[in-house]
């Protein structure tokens, strides 16, 4: 899930059409898997809103986010312009709330005051559109020679996914919002039988592997085309950083060492007082954490969560380590040695299942570092994909051969050195989202997402083989 920001939803206007490359021929129950899709999203963004009053759902719950009920409607004003009307060609159910629920019109701080959807209003609103969205679905073309939009069924692909970031997003206010916990789900599976005796790192030999797509028919335009990109070797610790290894960067004055930090990450520590990950507090010699709505101790265990990337690239630095790139990242997860070629997913092109990581809010933590053996990459690092968002290095730019679709707004007014890539996808993912090429991205300074983080070290000559 690029990260679940409104901003980035789709705007009203006429998709660009590039020069793409075919998608793969769909399988014969794409209306099944679309319909599939949609519906696994719209029960999560119903559960996420049906667990409040009305006063919390009309709320603001921090500046960083809409009220949970311009959600709602955008979700539903974005499946009506893309696949009502655009995509179906039908007419237009309610044109007068399209300014009300454009993100680029109105900033999240702002949105409160405006004249939005009750409740109720928003939820028969969202129902209507979706009565609409899978008629259009039952007759729809998907052939890779008519509306590139349908081709190989990618807008219901796009929406689908649309409405599983704004679900990470309601998470998120979710554990913004102040009051007694309304959200509750099984603990994760315990770590691996061999957690204990995972090596610190893995070794990433060195070499070309594809970087991308260009035949995934739901992979979003920052994903595109596949390019062949040359990494050095390097090594990539197994799991990500846990919340002990995190303690002994703050036990030993980390936040308090100027020489951890980038010139522009001391500033930003300074001005917002940064001395722990967000939502963390000590008591005596115990460290709590406020996890939707829970006071707890800090799992030990567990992905370091909530920090953002002036602290992940700190600690990296304390470390003696670094931030592994974008593609470092996409190589480790992706590049199958064996078989001279890049996979979907880092246990290979199957769909994800809960045996293979952490996504789609089964539970409302990360599991503990080493869990998920099945879901290992070939080079053996585990939680790749699930648990927690991954900082990278890298800045937010376009492949080789970028061209925007279906419109600029999605990814490419965003490239730049301000947005920094974060990879992996975190517990509150969907697997219609997390797959190895997915790229998300957001300012350094962001904490309330759920981030995490790994690091990385240049190998010595011949040390990889």
């Amino acid at each position: 899930m690029k990260s679940p920001k409104s901003p980035k939803s789709p705007k009203p206007s006429q998709p660009s059409r590039p020069d793409r490359v075919t998608p793969t021929p769909p399988p014969v129950d794409l209306r099944e898997i679309a319909a599939a899709a949609l519906a696994r999203a719209r029960r999560r963004t119903l559960a996420l809103t049906g667990c409040l009053g009305d006063d919390e759902l009309t709320a603001q719950h921090s500046p960083l986010m809409s009220p949970l009920v311009w959600d709602l409607a955008h979700i539903g004003n974005q499946e009506e312009l893309w696949l009502v009307r655009r995509a179906g060609g039908r007419p237009a159910l309610r044109p007068e709330l399209d300014p009300l629920y454009d993100a680029f019109r109105h900033p999240r701080a702002d949105r409160p005051a405006l004249p939005l959807l009750g409740p109720d209003a928003a939820r028969e609103y969202v129902g209507d559109v979706r009565k609409q969205t899978l008629d259009v679905l039952a007759s729809a073309d998907f052939g890779a020679d008519g509306d590139p939009l349908l081709a190989g069924g990618f807008v219901f692909g796009m929406l689908a996914q649309h409405e599983q970031q704004h679900d990470e997003t309601m998470l998120a206010t979710h554990q913004l919002r102040a009051g007694p916990a309304v959200l509750d789900a099984p603990a994760p599976p315990a770590a691996g039988p061999d957690a204990a005796q995972l090596p610190r790192e893995v070794p990433v030999p060195g070499g070309p592997f594809e970087m991308g797509t260009s035949t995934d028919p739901w992979a979003l335009d920052n994903e595109r085309p596949a390019h062949v990109v040359d990494v050095s070797a390097f090594w990539l610790d197994t799991v990500p950083v846990t919340n002990a290894a995190y303690l002994d960067f703050v036990a030993d004055g980390g936040y308090a060492d100027e020489r951890w930090w980038t010139p522009e990450g001391w500033r930003h520590r300074q001005q917002a007082e940064l001395t722990a990950p967000l939502f963390w507090r000590r008591d005596g010699d115990t460290w709590l954490r406020r996890r939707f709505g829970r006071i707890e101790p800090v799992p030990l265990d567990e992905p370091v969560l909530h920090v953002c990337w002036y602290e992940a690239d700190a600690y990296a630095r304390w470390a003696g380590r670094r931030l592994p790139t974008e593609a470092e990242w996409e190589k480790a997860a992706r590049h199958d040695p064996t078989e001279g070629r890049s996979r979907r997913h880092p246990w290979g092109d199957a769909d994800a299942t809960p045996e293979h990581a952490n996504l789609g809010q089964r539970h409302l933590r990360p599991a503990p570092a080493g869990a998920y053996p099945a879901g290992a990459a070939p080079c053996g690092a585990r939680q790749l994909l699930g648990d927690v968002w991954e900082w990278t290095a890298s800045d937010f730019t376009p492949y080789p051969g970028f061209a925007a679709f279906p419109y600029r707004e999605y990814s490419e007014v965003f490239f730049g050195p301000e947005y920094k890539v974060l990879r992996g996808g975190a517990f509150g993912v969907d697997e219609v989202v997390a797959r190895g090429t997915f790229r998300n991205w957001d300012l350094p300074i962001r904490r309330q997402i759920f981030a995490g983080f790994r690091t990385a070290r240049d190998a010595a000559p011949g040390e990889v083989g």
